[in-house]
């Protein structure tokens, strides 16, 4: 039941500035300043770096990493909605979406199309307090990347137009609605703000910002925003990977140096908030399970407090070790329970929470008063250190784990580069973890806890206010709104570049790079199982997975939801330490151990420190083959299960999702929803678990995927303890009768009020082929719905405002397949979007597709496979389907030998057989009442559908 709620990570802490370090050994452009580097350390966690200015202002951080062929490029400006004016709310977001549309030497919508082009991904995030955009790319791509950041950076506003800025509005609002408006407790941060900050501070508002805002401003009110805060002087560029420094430094200098520098930016003040009572409010939502949450103030990013917090909101409500885990989950007096610190620039903010079920314990003010309890449990009782070393080992875990991908490295370079003026605070941060003590933690409870004034919020089904802890004494004031002069052409500076080349250009290739199978070994274990493994040593981690016919597709009908709950189940204890013993060592020693159903395979994950593996498996060992299976703890996943099921069933795209089943495979178990129905899951038994264990945690068919920093000798040795397992050979229920339907029809799915639909237009596929037909058909969706430049997305989401964004994919199983287009899309739009996915259908699956789109489809997935197999996880998930779906070792050649020589006449015939508009259900999740009339208008019958829940 953990991560309903949005929990924002724990952000770095305070330090000083690394000054100094080796100068570099390549000389420097003109123009370009050296300040400091970092080297490599062997003996810690760190990450080697070197940080130059141009005299723009522009700071740059290069952190070099050959071992993998791909570089990633973050430029991150210090700006955020913290820098917006009152009633000029959800700029700094909107700017996020506008600096995708194309720059002067860079068409309409081309940015997304030249990364993609390239192999690559890219995205841009907004929050409070800066804002980033990156792209992850094969490394002969990272000049034209530097050539893209520049030209909006430097050449944006002149392309900025009224009809861009219109269509981007839209999105914005289509964005809002999706995850806010129409998303169960979407709404909770907006009100807190509201109670928690005064009507003029900065973070009283949400980065999305709000509509009536964004309907009040134009073109030139954002161009004005960019020349304020778009400087170079007010960016980090920072770079990661398959690099060469010296010609890097060249580039960056060749395209960033001529921008002009903007006005110059103080960081802002810090706003920490105190509130004179505490303040009620509720919040009536279309959910089902009550919430309470308490918001605290503490203080500031960077303030001496911050760790102590920290880890006071991890002794609360980490794990099943935490106080609210104990004291209210474990009782059930909540189905869920937490508490973490939000912390940004100006202000921080603790938050605790607790969820109700949606039954006769939806209550809120018993919940309320059991968090309150269970808070003054740190007064009472104080603070352990061996609560501290439990964090104090997974910091030390998380520092090594952090440093297995470039984007994860470089992301951090930039954040702490911005914040701290500090790139690598790694040893920093583990040593203010470190210096934690009892007594700062009970210090920082007593300062911003015990009897301190808090914002409660109570989030209750629309029309129980019955449920909320107490009547609302809080009403935000008004919100001001400003009248603010109309900004004229003459009034923007814009600020332009001179180069002494042409930007128009766009930079050449470097050499082709290519993505290689990592060099595998195999052995069986004495029992059989399969064993798969790759030896990396980038970082002195390893991870197994350990996979056995256990998932969903092995659970008899009436019994759904069985894998799930046996899984869950194996984590809760064994017949020699409870649940809570074994997670405080796994804790101490940074490892983790977890279990989880599939479709077809149930498995465990092992993850640990080189040093720390023996240890782990020892854990795991007993976790595997000695499970408690207490009555009581079933008893409590079970509810925790049903609530989960609940909570999940309140989301549109369940509701599409489940619909989905219902209309392609009536009448056979693809029907069912894998986690199980509500009735199921009370139907089921310990009895039940405790069989599904015996019959299917069996090695028969089992296979292990070890990838990290061990030898296959080591890793035969550490696995072992798997010799000794025995178990039956299994056999899969059989699946019944396929029997789509045949005549299309529009599945409506009432969602009373809904401010958006969710539109599906499906049909049945085929099963999984590496480079066969369904492969062949997914190189054809490719340009249909397969992308952000795909005519799907161009159409509903560039073209018309109707969406956040719109795609599809052909999706593929051992036994059946799927076909899918979808998009959540304004409710006043449904039937229009719908007349537009036929459309598009109907267009290519007639015509195919255009020379410019095969290339496109050539150069994108011909060079994404340099990106694919960077981390461990990545590798582990490679290795499992060379086993699951006995692939040969060159079948990444042989896709890419595809991808090469494929020609139009292939791809349009798999377009013609599987993407004619007629064979797909068209399922619709929204309003019913609002939405028959113009859907009927569509001509096609429209049968109203329960979902089964």
């Amino acid at each position: 039941m953990k991560n309903w709620l949005v929990v924002f990570t724990l952000l770095a802490l305070s330090g000083c500035s690394l000054w100094g370090g080796a100068t570099p050994s390549h000389s420097l452009p003109p123009g370009v300043h050296f300040i400091e580097s970092q080297p490599a350390d062997p003996n810690k966690a760190s990450i080697p770096y070197s940080k130059y200015q141009l005299d723009n202002g522009l700071t740059v951080i290069l952190s070099p990493d050959h071992s993998d062929p791909l570089v990633h490029v973050d430029v991150t400006y210090h700006v955020g909605s913290a820098r917006e004016k009152v009633g000029r709310s959800g700029f700094a977001h909107f700017f996020e979406h506008m600096m995708f549309q194309g720059s002067e030497h860079v068409g309409d919508q081309q940015h997304f199309k030249i990364v993609t082009e390239a192999g690559g991904t890219l995205n841009g995030t907004t929050n409070r307090d800066r804002t980033n955009y990156f792209e992850t790319v094969p490394s002969n791509q990272l000049e034209k990347m530097l050539w893209l950041e520049s030209d909006r950076m430097g050449f944006l506003v002149n392309a900025v137009s009224q009809r861009k800025f219109e269509i981007q509005r839209d999105t914005v609002k289509n964005e809002r609605g999706q995850n806010y408006d129409n998303r169960p407790y979407g709404l909770v941060y907006e009100k807190i703000g509201e109670a928690l900050y005064p009507k003029n501070h900065p973070y009283s508002w949400q980065t999305i910002g709000y509509v009536e805002d964004l309907d009040r401003v134009d073109v030139n009110d954002l161009k004005a925003f960019f020349l304020r805060w778009y400087g170079p002087n007010n960016a980090v560029l920072t770079i990661g990977g398959d690099i060469d420094e010296a010609q890097t430094l060249a580039w960056v200098n060749k395209y960033f140096g001529s921008i002009p520098k903007g006005p110059e930016v103080n960081d802002a003040d810090k706003q920490p908030v105190t509130l004179p009572n505490d303040r009620f409010i509720t919040l009536e939502d279309r959910i089902r399970q009550p919430m309470v949450m308490m918001a605290f103030p503490t203080q500031y990013r960077g303030a001496e407090s911050e760790a102590s917090i920290d880890a006071l909101a991890a002794i609360l409500g980490d794990g099943k070790n935490s106080i609210l885990y104990q004291n209210l989950v474990k009782t059930q007096t909540a189905i869920d329970a937490g508490a973490f610190q939000d912390c940004a620039e100006l202000s921080c903010t603790l938050y605790v929470y607790a969820m109700g079920d949606s039954g006769d314990k939806g209550n809120l003010t018993p919940i309320y008063q059991a968090l309150n309890k269970a808070l003054e449990q740190v007064k009472s009782e104080g603070v352990k250190q061996e609560q501290l070393d439990a964090i104090t080992g997974q910091a030390e875990a998380g520092t090594i784990y952090a440093l297995q991908s470039v984007s994860g490295k470089v992301s951090q370079l930039a954040a702490n580069q911005t914040f701290y003026n500090q790139p690598d605070r790694l040893q920093t941060e583990l040593e203010q973890i470190r210096n934690v003590t009892p007594e700062s933690v009970e210090h920082a409870y007593q300062q911003f806890v015990d009897g301190k004034h808090k914002v409660v919020l109570s989030v209750v089904p629309k029309k129980q206010t019955q449920l909320e802890v107490q009547k609302p004494n809080f009403t935000p004031p008004k919100r001001d709104l400003p009248n603010y002069p109309k900004i004229t052409d003459e009034q923007l500076d814009i600020r332009q570049p001179i180069d002494d080349f042409d930007r128009s250009i766009t930079p050449a290739l470097g050499k082709p790079v290519s993505g290689t199978m990592p060099d595998l070994y195999r052995f069986n274990l004495d029992n059989g199982i399969k064993v798969l493994g790759t030896q990396t040593t980038e970082t002195p981690t390893v991870a197994i997975q350990v996979s056995f016919p256990a998932g969903s597709r092995y659970v008899t009908p009436g019994k759904e939801g069985l894998a799930d709950l046996t899984a869950a189940m194996m984590q809760e204890g064994t017949t020699e330490h409870s649940s809570e013993q074994l997670q405080q060592e796994l804790d101490k020693l940074g490892s983790s151990i977890r279990f989880s159903a599939g479709g077809y395979q149930s498995s465990m994950v092992i993850t640990a420190l080189t040093k720390n593996l023996d240890a782990t498996l020892k854990l795991a060992d007993e976790m595997l083959f000695k499970p408690a299976f207490k009555q009581q703890d079933f008893e409590r996943i079970k509810n925790q299960s049903i609530q989960g099921l609940i909570y999940s069933h309140q989301q549109p795209s369940w509701l599409a999702s489940q619909a989905t089943k219902q209309v392609l495979y009536k009448g056979s178990l693809f029907s069912r929803d894998a986690d199980g129905s509500v009735n199921s899951l009370k139907e089921l038994t310990l009895n039940d678990v405790q069989q599904f264990y015996r019959t299917h945690y069996t090695p028969m068919d089992a296979k292990v995927v070890v990838v990290g920093s061990i030898t296959q000798s080591k890793s035969a040795q550490a696995l072992s303890f798997l010799n000794k397992w025995s178990g039956p050979k299994v056999a899969m229920p059989a699946i019944g009768k396929i029997d789509p339907p045949i005549k299309q029809s529009i599945y409506l799915v009432d969602k009373p009020n809904s401010p958006q639909s969710v539109v599906r237009l499906t049909r049945i596929g085929m099963p999984y082929d590496v480079t066969g037909e369904m492969y062949l058909t997914q190189l054809a969706n490719y340009n249909l719905g397969g992308n952000f430049n795909s005519r799907i997305n161009q159409n509903l989401r560039e073209d018309k405002g109707f969406t956040y964004g719109a795609g599809g994919s052909v999706y593929g199983t051992k036994e059946t397949g799927l076909i899918l287009y979808s998009a959540q899309v304004r409710a006043d739009a449904t039937a229009a979007s719908i007349k537009e996915l036929l459309k598009e259908l109907k267009n290519y699956s007639h015509h195919g597709i255009t020379d410019d789109e095969l290339a496109f489809m050539r150069l994108a997935v011909g060079q994404q496979d340099a990106l694919k197999y960077e981390t461990p996880g990545q590798k582990a998930s490679l290795l499992y389907s060379i086993l699951e779906y006995s692939l040969s070792d060159d079948f990444i050649d042989k896709k890419a030998e595809i991808v090469k020589t494929v020609d139009k006449a292939t791809l349009n015939k798999a377009a013609a057989t599987w993407f004619q508009p007629q064979d797909f259900q068209i399922i619709v999740v929204g309003d019913a009442k609002k939405l028959t009339p113009e859907l009927k208008k569509l001509g096609i019958p429209i049968q109203n559908l329960e979902v089964k829940r």
